[in-house]
């Protein structure tokens, strides 16, 4: 039997993604609003498929979230764990939040770190971004580093009760590995920790006043 003939894949750019896309890309026909909540918005699109045949896709509409990374003067790092109503189970996170209107990706990391940990950062660091479910949301998440903590005073919106701890990078790391921590995000928090720490990934730090992402 022959062995199928795989491409080897290289990051494309500019022009040459929208050339080498072509083939896989999908053409919205059509859109109808399934469910309209305070928070998701769920709609249904007709889409015209690559090979001109009809398909539909149904997805929630997102407006965009953060999470942050707080790191310790001793480099352990600030988590939280809360009750996660789909999961029917407590999760231990980074401190995350969905932006609200056109905030900015820095001011609502600074706003999140805040109101859920009661901490303040006295510099942050865009690390870059990610889509935890690619399949069924416009969900896109900014990910921001915070250091300089300072104790402040817990803000939580009514109705939200989250326990804050603290955890080193190799108690996140073996709770991964044993299966209590399955938050994506979170995962994926991680793995940027590990390469900080490990100097493979340099992060360019700004001062809590400056406004970016």
């Amino acid at each position: 039997m022959s062995q199928p003939d795989f491409t080897p894949w290289v990051v494309p750019s500019g022009a040459a993604q929208e050339t080498d896309d072509l083939h896989l890309r999908e053409h919205t026909q059509s859109k109808t609003t399934l469910i309209e909540g305070g928070f998701l918005h769920a709609v249904r699109d007709g889409v015209r498929l690559p090979n001109g045949l009809q398909a539909h896709r149904e997805y929630f509409i997102h407006p965009g979230a953060v999470m942050i990374i707080p790191v310790l003067d001793d480099g352990r790092f600030v988590v939280e764990r809360q009750w996660r109503h789909p999961c029917s189970q407590v999760m231990l996170e980074f401190p995350a939040g969905k932006k609200d209107g056109a905030e900015s990706g820095l001011a609502c990391a600074q706003r999140e770190l805040e109101e859920e940990t009661g901490w303040k950062a006295t510099r942050w660091a865009y690390a870059g971004r990610m889509h935890p479910t690619i399949a069924y949301s416009t969900e896109i998440i900014d990910i921001w580093f915070a250091q300089g903590l300072v104790p402040g005073v817990r803000r939580l919106d009514e109705g939200e009760f989250l326990d804050v701890h603290v955890a080193s990078l190799q108690d996140l790391q073996q709770g991964i590995l044993d299966g209590h921590i399955t938050d994506g995000k979170t995962i994926v928090g991680v793995w940027w920790a590990q390469r900080v720490a490990s100097g493979n990934v340099s992060l360019l730090w700004q001062d809590a006043s400056h406004e970016s992402v």
